[in-house]
């Protein structure tokens, strides 16, 4: 462990990944924390439901990363920066289709400017959140960190694609950078306590969030997106994995590379239960955990949606010593309890 006054960036603290790490961070470690956030998509708000959950402050710093002088300024005045955490990135495979170039320049220029941080600031230990669309629509299943890519089905999926790229050769080129990938299957889920989850703008584009909001009476009704694929059920197929065991995962990584135990420059992990789970399968845990009836329709296929994808998370599991505790269930329950606190709020 690193001492007191060694501090851990993490980019798109006030995201749902990203404010759920801090908190590992902060019961887990004596890391100092420091948040980058321009809250786009996101709300000042989590900062006081940290606080609540750890009886701990967050220092933000309110940023737009793509601004490189903004941000050097900012985190220049940042003590000792050991390691960078990086979630800021737009996530919406709807959004992505429907406006691309907002993707590529967001999620990529973003990138290229905390790589220029770390070169700059000499900060040797950097950990990118990628996502199991890297992968598309495989042939088998399940994937492990050796499958190959297929042709990414949105654009999202391809500013995670070329992310990784660009984290592995900019390792390659400083001898004394390590870097870690994750790719995440499907986060879900909140904070156990209730008091922290999913938050998004708007309409949902997540599964999740959208079943809470129609269970609570904030939306009409849920749409699933085609039952006509070819699964065991007719609807899309995913790993669904709690988005607390996820945190785990980063406190984890950043340690690993810390204590210097990783085999490679780069290391790349699969964050996932192992376990495929159809939308419809997914509805039906909710239902029965909450016991909340469910309005939903069966509506055409999306487009950008993978048909099935699921993790083999046998490599995270032996390198990390990291096993994922909450199974479908707790995910949809403490999804709840969220959004009841969420209303009890208002």
């Amino acid at each position: 462990m690193l001492n007191q006054n060694s501090t851990i960036i993490v980019t798109g603290g006030a995201g749902y990944i990203g404010s759920h790490t801090i908190i590992e961070l902060l019961q887990q470690t004596n890391y100092n924390v420091v948040s980058i956030d321009n809250f786009s998509n996101s709300t000042a708000k989590t900062f006081e439901r940290i606080e609540a959950i750890t009886g701990k402050q967050v220092k933000n710093l309110n940023v737009d990363i793509c601004n490189l002088e903004a941000l050097e300024l900012a985190l220049g005045k940042v003590k000792d920066p050991i390691g960078i955490i990086h979630f800021a990135a737009f996530k919406s495979v709807p959004q992505s289709v429907g406006d691309p170039l907002l993707y590529y320049h967001n999620n990529i220029a973003s990138l290229v400017n905390i790589l220029k941080i770390c070169k700059k600031l000499s900060i040797a230990n950097f950990i990118f959140s990628s996502s199991c669309s890297v992968y598309g629509n495989v042939e088998k299943l399940p994937v492990t960190e050796q499958t190959q890519f297929s042709v990414a089905e949105s654009p999202y999926a391809h500013t995670k694609q070329m992310g990784e790229d660009i984290v592995t050769n900019f390792t390659k080129s400083e001898s004394k950078f390590k870097s870690v990938l994750l790719r995440y299957f499907n986060p879900v889920g909140a904070h156990p306590s209730g008091f922290n989850g999913e938050y998004p703008r708007g309409r949902p584009d997540n599964l999740v969030p959208y079943i809470t909001q129609t269970a609570a009476g904030i939306l009409q009704k849920l749409t699933v997106f085609g039952d006509d694929y070819d699964t065991r059920d007719g609807s899309c197929i995913r790993d669904y994995i709690h988005v607390s065991d996820i945190a785990d995962a980063h406190v984890r990584a950043l340690n690993y590379l810390i204590e210097n135990k990783q085999k490679k420059a780069t290391s790349v992990f699969n964050l996932g239960t192992g376990v495929g789970v159809s939308v419809l399968e997914a509805i039906g845990s909710f239902e029965k955990v909450t016991r909340q009836k469910l309005n939903y329709e069966i509506g055409p296929r999306r487009p950008g949606d993978v048909i099935s994808i699921y993790a083999n998370n046998d490599f995270v599991k032996k390198e990390l010593d990291w096993t994922p505790k909450y199974n479908l269930d707790d995910m949809m329950s403490s999804a709840w309890k969220w959004q009841v606190h969420l209303k009890d709020e208002q």
